[in-house]
């Protein structure tokens, strides 16, 4: 994954904006091109004067990543399950994946969006069960627009503050994301018990 980041924060350096824009919306189509590498790795390039504005290099980050996540979301809804069983093993995404993820979407629909935009990996294919799941299409632009512009200003302005220091900051980044990754990861796993509890508790009462 680093060998590819590397290629593709060369192409942006080399294309500018249209490459960062490419890049991101592939990266929100299940192409594995850690978004947490070059997210801040465009606010870098801002600093070193090889992109011009960073309100703007947020912008096309945002615009990136909405277009990836419509793809997956027309995918999902117009392929659905069928979709899913032939070709989902490309984003690692099984039948069985898909069924619990369909199951968290139907309980917490707008906030699963949401909390998506968050998680390493899951981010990048999160548009593909709201599909399937039928979510309502402005909702889930909504959900995704603030939870990307969360995600997405914050690690563009880390990279903005680290310039020419990135690099060394990388592995830094990594822990982060993984620790953001575990996070939510135990966020789910409460309220999924939660629910549960809920449910039992007005099944005996």
């Amino acid at each position: 994954m680093e060998h590819l980041a590397h290629s593709l924060l060369q192409f942006i350096d080399r294309e500018g904006y249209v490459a960062l824009f490419v890049v991101l919306a592939l990266g929100n189509i299940g192409v594995p091109i850690g978004a947490e590498i070059v997210i801040p790795a465009a606010g870098a390039l801002v600093a070193k004067g090889h992109l011009s504005s960073l309100w703007l290099a947020t912008l096309i980050v945002l615009c990136g990543e909405l277009a990836g996540q419509l793809i997956l979301y027309a995918v999902g809804f117009w392929g659905g399950r069928p979709f899913v069983a032939r070709w989902g093993r490309l984003v690692g995404l099984s039948l069985h994946k898909l069924d619990i993820a369909h199951s968290f979407y139907e309980r917490y629909g707008n906030g699963t969006v949401f909390l998506c935009r968050f998680i390493p990996f899951i981010r990048g294919v999160a548009g593909l069960p709201a599909g399937i799941s039928r979510m309502e299409l402005g909702r889930f632009i909504l959900y995704t627009l603030a939870g990307s512009a969360l995600f997405c200003f914050g690690l563009v302005a880390l990279g903005y503050t680290l310039g020419n220091h990135l690099n060394e900051a990388l592995p830094w980044i990594r822990s982060a994301a993984l620790l953001v990754l575990a996070i939510a990861v135990i966020v789910v796993v409460y309220l999924a018990v939660r629910r549960r509890t809920e449910r039992k508790g007005a099944a005996s009462g």
